[in-house]
């Protein structure tokens, strides 16, 4: 899954841009990553869950940030319908 992310066209990175996507019911698939801090990510975890969004858990906020291509840690990351 992760490999593949780098070639996905609507890929949304970061937990604030992340929650406005569940929340306009824009996205298919939700990443989160295991070592991110739960204040951080719960409340895009719990809207996920009540929308029936597909959550996929990733080891960590490092290798979901090089799976989206970027230099930095990820705690969320989204792909779109």
């Amino acid at each position: 899954m992760l490999e593949d992310l780098k070639d996905q066209k609507k890929l949304i990175v970061g937990t604030k841009q992340v929650l406005k996507a569940v929340k306009e019911g824009k996205v298919a698939t939700l990443l989160i990553a295991k070592d991110a801090e739960r204040h951080v990510t719960r409340t895009v975890e719990d809207i996920a869950r009540e929308q029936q969004i597909q959550i996929v858990y990733v080891e960590s906020m490092k290798k979901l940030g090089k799976a989206c291509g970027i230099n930095v840690g990820a705690a969320s990351a989204a792909i779109i319908k």
